[in-house]
Order: structure tokens, then sequence, then C-alpha cells
């Protein structure tokens, strides 16, 4: 089928880019939940995004040195 190479190729896409959506729309639920005023979900919503991604980077780079050489 000619028509159907990009889509069949987009399922063979690294899992870990859908982290950084999941974790936009968790902070965005989290913090609505949260607050009432838009302004203070928004503000809040970045900052739980970014210590979320901060997390994951920290825990990606120790599982990276802790396999290393193995």
């Amino acid at each position: 089928m000619p028509g159907l190479e990009p889509i069949l190729a987009a399922g063979h896409a690294n899992i870990t880019w859908h982290l950084i959506p999941m974790a936009a729309a968790i902070s965005l639920v989290y913090s609505a939940s949260r607050y009432e005023l838009t302004g203070r979900i928004i503000t809040r919503a970045i900052r739980l995004f970014a210590t979320i991604l901060v997390i994951m980077g920290a825990a990606f780079l120790l599982l990276l040195a802790l396999s290393y050489n193995l």
C-alpha cells in the first residue's frame, strides 16, 4: 500500500516521546483540580511540568550511569 508508509512508520516511534505530552497533561489536570484561577493554574502547571521533567531527567541519568559498562 503506497500511501500508508508514514502511518505505519509512526508505530515504530520511540515510546519515550510520549512522556513529554503526558507530563504536560498530568500537570494541567492536577493544577486545574487544585486551583480555580486560570493564571494560577497555568503557572502551577508550568512549574509542575518542569519539576516532572527534571525528575525524569535525573532518573534517566542515574539509570544511564548505573548501566555504564554492562
